[in-house]
């Protein structure tokens, strides 16, 4: 589906939840010396400026990026704020998305492979990256263009999976793009963000994956509200294979503080974040 652009949805409360546990996972790959490699699936256009007529005409960011903006926040979301700022006057005006963190928190050595198939969000994409040698933008497939690189050079890594989901059969092309990647890079980190939507197609996924026989399988989830059928998106959800240790026990923590800043109204909203499939 070439209609889908994230621009309406820009720094909404599923970026936050999404980013900062991207955030979290290449500041973890930092911690070694040793150079790393980023692939995406859905690169969209990087950078969204909240001016916009499609951010303004959801002001969806006021209930996301809106609510932490400038606000006392833990040690493990510092990173992700600070991203933000990076980009960012005294006003929040602009969105980093997940191919413009993952270049800013790159290093000189790493490498960086984003697909994004929308003719319009590619060119976007590529004029962001134009001075950048370190990312490459790919105008093609993501499933097919991530798995034609798979394994990566620099051989540790992330790839983030981040459809939009508008058609129902993506549930069941991610899971079968997940087994084949996996079998080509079995100690990559992939990262599956899904939207908790009322119809429940994302649990046919999760139980697909659970099945696969692939383990070390962590999931965080966040509602905002609980669900309903009046509501469309109310939660986000992260899958995320070979991640990082005590990544569990650092989004556990954070998990109560990031459902009260970004729920709907007080108590309406919750977070879990448990093993799908232990190692």
């Amino acid at each position: 589906m070439l209609s889908y652009q994230h621009g309406f949805h820009a720094g909404n409360f599923a970026d936050v939840h999404k980013h900062l546990i991207l955030t979290l996972l290449l500041q973890s790959l930092n911690r070694k010396s040793k150079p790393w490699s980023y692939l995406e699936t859905h690169g969209g256009r990087a950078r969204y400026e909240l001016s916009s007529v499609q951010a303004l005409k959801t002001g969806e960011f006021r209930d996301g990026i809106a609510r932490l903006w400038q606000q006392p926040v833990p040690a493990a979301v510092q990173g992700y704020l600070e991203q933000v700022a990076a980009v960012n006057g005294d006003a929040l005006s602009v969105y980093p998305g997940s191919p413009l963190l993952a270049a800013r928190l790159g290093r000189e050595a790493d490498n960086i492979h984003v697909m994004e198939l929308h003719p319009a969000e590619a060119e976007a994409l590529k004029a962001v990256f134009r001075q950048d040698a370190r990312v490459a933008v790919h105008h093609r497939d993501g499933y097919e263009g991530v798995l034609a690189l798979l394994p990566p050079k620099p051989n540790r890594g992330v790839v983030l999976i981040d459809p939009s989901f508008e058609v129902k059969d993506e549930y069941r092309q991610l899971v079968r793009f997940i087994e084949k990647a996996y079998q080509r890079w079995s100690n990559g980190c992939f990262a599956i963000w899904y939207p908790l939507l009322p119809a429940g197609h994302w649990l046919q996924m999760k139980q697909a994956l659970a099945a696969s026989g692939i383990r070390n399988i962590l999931c965080s989830e966040l509602e905002v509200s609980p669900a309903g059928e009046e509501r469309g998106m109310y939660g986000s959800g992260m899958l995320l294979i070979n991640p990082p240790w005590q990544l569990d026990q650092t989004l556990a923590e954070v998990s109560p503080w990031l459902v009260e800043q970004l729920q709907v109204s007080a108590g309406s909203g919750t977070g879990r974040v448990e093993w799908l499939v232990p190692e």
